[in-house]
């Protein structure tokens, strides 16, 4: 990706799907949710204490960027604070529509252990 051609606000590093791959799948939800969270165009990403195994992720859209974000870009641009990107190098965001077990799946490498639901995770 041509970073000069990007537009990243002030105080936040580009980075490549390396941090975090989106699957199509997910990317399509992604736009759908975002649509209807008006004036929030980035996702932001977090790992936060919690959750039958430790620690969770946490997605939320927002309207702006804070100093020191990591921004993937894309259709819907995540946005991923320095220190939950330790725990995210590599992980990959999918979703599945299917009525039992559906929604946002994460296959995260870092993990060594994680819950059955599997929002939540143990390094």
């Amino acid at each position: 990706m041509d970073k000069s051609t990007t537009s990243v606000p002030e105080g936040v590093r580009l980075v490549d799907d390396r941090l975090i791959k989106v699957t199509e799948a997910a990317v399509l939800k992604l736009s759908k949710l975002r649509d209807r969270e008006e004036g929030c165009p980035f996702l932001r990403v977090r790992v936060t204490g919690g959750g039958c195994s430790g620690l969770s992720y946490k997605l939320k859209f927002v309207e702006a960027t804070k100093t020191g974000d990591l921004m993937i870009p894309g259709e819907v641009p995540i946005l991923v604070d320095t220190k939950s990107a330790l725990y995210l190098k590599g992980m990959t965001m999918d979703y599945s529509d299917k009525l039992v077990a559906g929604g946002f799946k994460f296959n995260n490498p870092n993990a060594k252990a994680s819950c059955s639901c599997g929002e939540s995770f143990a390094i």
